[in-house]
């Protein structure tokens, strides 16, 4: 019985330093192994980014499950920070080191092991697609988005994806995840008259008009949650004038403001909300509003149905844990494939992603192919 090793296929993607838009070689080691599977694997790259498509079985088969996931990583910060270096998928202690082990070296892996696996020893009557970016950690233009652009050009799709995130908060199958809420980021500018602190009615003060408005913009519920959401957030990030003078009053001010929201808003109707905000604003206070916008994501919700029940069951028969359907966290490339196909998120423990010293309990990516073969096999039953 064919079995390919996980573990070993982390180890060796750990040490291609792919820190965003970097390849290092991650996705020639994965082509490797996929070929040596039976897969047929494409580059669909864009820009400065690699994006490795790998399909086994028939091209627009009705029944053809995919994975999602990344091998770009965050920079490591200072190495002197590390008990290992932080690119050398050491394996200490039961716990693979390095960075990317959990955030999600590991999961590409878990999943190609357990296709290559699959549809080796059972080929389906149907296909398996890998789709996996080196552009998640970073402005997330040209990687899922430009492999998903590549599959509409040539007639490729899923009729339902897993994306291999790591999920779970402390325990092994706690939670998966089944949407994601929207996240936006506007940048505020304020301008009125610079003028000298002693004579202000000769001025224009921008100061308290932003500072009346972001506390407006903070102090209003938003909601107060969804059926699958909590409540909606807006966080005040940064407020400045760069000013280094006391006696003198500013003629701009900044401001910004990140918004992460649920199923009951769309990233237009907040920010309608936040225009009518500012007018109300520069009404009562003559001074003059700018603002940008980035949306990196609306809002979105797989309903709990056949493809979460199906992971639920995998994953509740592996670890003997049944997950919760949570759609708390960041963002991930789930918000581009669910206007694809369903879309649901699991993967191991992520406690140490993003962090000096990450690292992920080797008998976990295990236990991780394992549910992912499970998936497999329960999916094309």
């Amino acid at each position: 019985m064919t079995k390919h090793d996980p573990v070993d296929l982390t180890a060796r993607l750990i040490r291609c330093p792919s820190v965003t838009p970097k390849d290092a070689g991650a996705l020639d080691i994965l082509t490797k192994f996929l070929e040596g599977a039976g897969f047929t694997c494409t580059r669909a790259d864009r820009g400065e980014v690699s994006n490795l498509y790998a399909r086994w079985g028939e091209k627009g088969h009705a029944k053809t499950f995919g994975f999602n996931g990344h091998t770009d990583v965050v920079p490591t910060g200072p190495e002197s920070d590390w008990s290992v270096p932080p690119f050398s998928g050491e394996i200490r202690d039961g716990q693979i080191w390095g960075r990317g082990a959990a955030d999600m070296k590991s999961g590409v892996a878990a999943f190609a092991a357990a296709a290559a696996d699959f549809v080796t020893e059972t080929p389906p009557d149907g296909a398996v697609v890998l789709a996996i970016t080196g552009d998640e950690e970073g402005d997330a233009i040209d990687g899922t988005t430009a492999l998903l652009d590549w599959m509409d050009a040539e007639g490729e799709a899923m009729t339902a994806c897993l994306v291999g995130e790591p999920t779970c908060p402390e325990v092994m199958g706690e939670m998966m995840k089944i949407g994601r809420r929207g996240s936006m980021t506007v940048f505020l500018t304020a301008r009125g008259i610079q003028g000298h602190s002693a004579y202000p009615h000769r001025a224009r003060n921008p100061v308290p008009a932003m500072a009346r408005l972001v506390d407006r913009l903070a102090s209003t519920p938003l909601d107060e949650g969804t059926d699958h959401f909590d409540p909606s957030t807006l966080a005040v990030t940064t407020f400045d004038t760069g000013n280094p003078a006391n006696n003198v009053i500013p003629g701009e001010c900044q401001a910004t403001v990140n918004i992460r929201f649920n199923d009951a808003h769309s990233s237009s109707s907040i920010l309608a909300w936040i225009d009518g905000e500012v007018a109300k604003i520069g009404d009562e206070t003559g001074v003059e509003f700018e603002r940008t916008v980035k949306v990196s994501g609306e809002s979105f919700l797989t309903p709990p149905g056949p493809l979460s029940s199906l992971i639920a069951d995998a994953v509740e028969a592996e670890t003997g844990v049944r997950p919760v359907a949570s759609t708390s966290g960041g963002t991930s490339d789930a918000r581009f494939v669910k206007d694809h196909c369903p879309v649901v998120e699991f993967g191991l423990v992520g406690q140490t992603m993003h962090k000096a010293d990450e690292r992920v309990d080797v008998a976990h990516i295990e236990q991780l192919k394992a549910i992912y073969g499970r998936i497999l096999r329960d999916y094309f039953a």
